[in-house]
């Protein structure tokens, strides 16, 4: 809104695919609650753009996502094409995606920074959803897709009009893409491909409308011989086996998916036939960064929470807080949480530099994936009993947040890659 933006910003940024409206735009400052003199634009790779961006996706949060979050996670599943809806319309699905598809065309820190903002939603699983339509779905799509596919799934699922899934892990193939066993044989015509599979961890599963596939599209080397198609859902021969019960992401639907005889025109590969694995490679650099993202907010949240919590408190004559033991793992958790942040917002700028962050993003996600799952351990204890209940946001933090050790890429990955940065692993 005009109230916001200057004039040169808008026409930079936002003129041909964005226009927020006055009413979703304030003015959010502080990185959090507590007594701090940083604002976000200290930070050297944001500025105001990036904040104007930021507070008003936290406004369209506020109104639309965080009032119904309690109800969807009892409900485990929240309605995604509603929720994308009014994140395409706000522009918030194609932040780094040509304008000529109804994105910004702006550069990834602009999507880190609202990857960011996602974590102030109170849940993890719609964050998560929300990644996988912007950073797993879709990137290689637009880097490598032909103009009929981009105009056929990329445009509709930036606009919010359609969801988005990714079909990489199977049930005998997760971190080991390499090793998956669907395929996508030519027809007899040579005009289709014929697949036939399954896929497993399918997040948005249930909803989707259309998959960003990753198959075995001939013999040969496992890192030659892939392809990433896009596959209509609607498709005769593809099913949603059965619904995940999961640990936390509740309110994400998560599936396993069967293809049988599933035929799609050989159009709808993604870029050049057997570069696939290549192009799922390069997608992970950008989910893991989003991944490392949308970690800081929840968990600055939840140190602000129970320190609150702990302040009032009483035991033994005195709060909670004021036990030097709790105090100073609040303060050691801050402190390894700033860490995060500096690497992450390092290895961000650097990728917009052109470099390659892959060593970078890997450490990044590494920690953040230990830091979520020691953070939300050690404060937990701190909420005594009402920790071991629903009804607060400290139990919710402790079941989604571990899933980021194993998503995207297991921690145990991400320090063989580190390894292999470093030439220390077995020749």
């Amino acid at each position: 809104c005009t109230a916001c933006l200057s004039r040169s910003m808008m026409l930079r940024c936002f003129s041909r695919s964005l226009v927020i409206p006055k009413e979703l735009c304030f003015r959010v400052r502080r990185i959090g609650v507590l007594s701090t003199s940083f604002e976000l634009t200290d930070e050297a790779i944001f500025t105001d753009e990036h904040q104007t961006l930021r507070s008003s996706l936290r406004k369209l949060i506020d109104q639309h996502i965080n009032p119904y979050v309690d109800e969807w996670e009892e409900a485990k599943s929240f309605p995604a094409h509603r929720v994308f809806k009014k994140l395409g319309e706000a522009g918030f699905l194609g932040v780094t995606k040509p304008p000529e598809y109804g994105g910004l065309g702006l550069d990834f820190s602009f999507s880190a920074a609202v990857a960011e903002e996602l974590g102030h939603v109170r849940c993890g699983a719609i964050p998560m959803a929300v990644g996988v339509q912007a950073d797993m779905a879709t990137p290689a799509l637009a880097r490598f897709g032909s103009d009929e596919l981009k105009r056929q799934f990329l445009a509709p699922s930036i606009a919010g009009d359609a969801v988005a899934c990714v079909g990489v892990s199977e049930a005998g193939a997760g971190s080991d893409v390499a090793s998956i066993k669907t395929t996508a044989r030519p027809s007899s015509t040579g005009d289709d491909l014929i697949i036939n599979g399954g896929k497993m961890w399918t997040t948005s599963g249930a909803q989707a409308d259309w998959m960003c596939l990753l198959a075995n599209t001939r013999e040969g080397d496992p890192h030659r011989n892939k392809s990433l198609i896009c596959v209509s859902m609607d498709s005769k021969g593809v099913t949603v086996s059965r619904k995940i019960d999961k640990l936390g992401m509740y309110a994400s639907d998560t599936v396993e998916m069967a293809f049988e005889d599933v035929r799609v025109p050989k159009t709808h590969i993604i870029g050049e036939e057997g570069k696939g694995f290549q192009y799922q490679m390069m997608q992970f650099q950008e989910e893991r960064m989003c991944a490392t993202a949308l970690t800081l907010q929840p968990l600055q949240r939840l140190i602000e929470q129970t320190i609150e919590y702990t302040r009032n408190r009483k035991a033994f004559g005195q709060s909670i807080l004021d036990n030097q033991v709790v105090h100073f793992t609040l303060a050691e958790m801050q402190a390894e949480l700033e860490a995060l942040r500096s690497l992450h917002y390092r290895c961000i700028g650097m990728y917009v530099n052109g470099k390659d962050v892959t060593p970078l993003a890997s450490m990044a996600k590494l920690k953040a994936g230990r830091l979520t799952r020691v953070l939300t351990d050690a404060l937990l204890q701190y909420w005594g009993g009402m920790g071991y209940t629903s009804e607060v946001e400290a139990s919710r933090q402790y079941r989604d947040q571990s899933l980021l050790s194993i998503g995207a890429g297991a921690d145990e990955v991400m320090l063989s890659i580190i390894c292999k940065w470093m030439s220390t692993l077995p020749r």
